[in-house]
């Protein structure tokens, strides 16, 4: 079930989409939600709601995924949204509605690709640092945004247990020349804070996209939390990057926000000073981000700390220009693909994505609730993220991204 705590993210200046199942609706369908009533669209669909919306598919909301309804052009399903922020405001038949307490939300599209990006130059430094004791960036950070492509099919929607993987560690502190490697579960468990950039509109292959029109390619945007094992990582980067410190399980929040929902929170994205491939030349700056506020939580026994506090502004490469670079490459872009943003961080303490950067390295623990401290993740462990664009009781939210930390097997 899902918890009622953020009706206040879900005015009708949202209308979010996902997917929900319930006693009175037990095949998963597609549906959006306002404050804290889930409506199913399905439903809406079949007694006429949609029925001035040229184009519109008859069955487009009877679907465990929201996969049909993404590929469809822009126009409709802008007018979608706005046929529904004036149908929500009436009478709803009484078989479309549920309390958002009573359904189970599922995973919002079907994933076939899954890319990782490293967005953050506040993260790249704070990590170098904290990892080499160097902040320069890698070399290509201010010419593309760097990524690599991640296991799609370990994407689980909010409230999914992760399992602490087991792996490959370097037992860098041996007194030996030749670090010893051995195998077991990860006990550097760590959270990345990220944004899911969800594809819409395909890209065919060969085709291409320039980063000023890939709006037109995102259907919206979800948290994202791309679990670490850092032990792992640790081992397996050198020379190919990330994969089984990563591929055990990443998190996304069930409600999909669209950009048209977020228009008006729309801000200054940074100035550069290298001249980027044509490709990559986004819109002006005034308007290339958003003011999304972020915060992580760690609960330990039902106790919250808040971990950090970041915004999406803070980040270096936008959506756009993640979508222009992987086709650029002449590499296609399916409905349903999720492009992760990398580690949000600001620049100081309090405002770090991730445990690797607040902890520097695992060097430094830090207290949780009740007096702990933690230096990575223990079991039983929860992570919330929550992403709020505006003010609490005025703005367009994302809910909750949680996911519980789980003994390995």
């Amino acid at each position: 079930m899902t918890s009622p705590e953020y009706s206040s993210h879900f005015s009708l200046a949202n209308i979010p989409f996902g997917v929900a199942s319930s006693q009175e609706h037990p095949s998963p369908r597609c549906v959006t939600r306002l404050e804290n009533t889930v409506i199913f669209l399905d439903v809406l669909q079949q007694t006429g709601a949609f029925a001035k919306v040229a184009g519109l598919p008859n069955d487009v909301f009877d679907q465990s995924t929201l996969n049909e309804f993404a590929t469809l052009p822009k126009s409709i399903q802008r007018e979608v949204r706005t046929t529904l922020q004036v149908a929500l405001t009436k009478k709803l038949p009484p078989n479309s509605t549920e309390d958002v307490s009573a359904v189970t939300l599922h995973m919002p599209v079907s994933v076939g690709g899954f890319t990782d990006f490293s967005c953050s130059l506040h993260h790249v430094r704070n990590a170098g640092r904290a990892i080499l004791n160097d902040e320069t960036p890698p070399p290509g950070f201010f010419n593309f945004p760097i990524g690599y492509n991640g296991r799609a099919s370990t994407l689980v929607v909010s409230g999914t247990p992760i399992v602490r993987p087991k792996g490959h560690t370097i037992d860098r502190a041996a007194a030996t020349e030749k670090k010893p490697i051995s195998f077991g579960p990860s006990k550097a468990m760590d959270y990345e804070l990220e944004v899911g950039v969800i594809v819409g509109k395909p890209v065919p292959r060969v085709q291409g996209v320039n980063a000023r029109d890939a709006d037109e390619h995102i259907f919206g945007m979800v948290i994202l939390n791309d679990w670490s094992a850092r032990d792992i990582q640790g081992c397996e980067m050198v020379p190919l990057g990330p994969m089984n410190s990563k591929a055990f399980g990443t998190t996304i929040s069930p409600w999909v926000v669209t950009l048209d929902a977020l228009e008006s929170f729309k801000a200054p994205g940074p100035t550069r000073d290298v001249i980027l491939a044509t490709h990559l030349e986004d819109i002006p700056v005034a308007a290339s981000s958003y003011n999304i506020g972020f915060k992580v939580e760690l609960l330990v026994d039902g106790q919250p700390t808040t971990l950090s506090r970041s915004n999406f502004k803070d980040l270096h490469w936008s959506g756009r220009q993640m979508v222009a670079h992987i086709a650029s490459s002449g590499a296609d872009l399916q409905t349903g693909d999720i492009l992760g943003t990398g580690t949000v961080s600001g620049p100081e303490q309090g405002s770090y994505g991730c445990l690797l950067e607040m902890t520097n390295g695992g060097k430094e623990p830090m207290s949780v609730a009740d007096g702990p401290t933690r230096v990575f993740l223990e079991d039983g462990d929860v992570i919330r993220m929550t992403a709020l664009a505006g003010e609490e009781d005025s703005g367009v939210g994302f809910g909750e991204c949680v996911g519980e930390l789980q003994p390995a097997l």
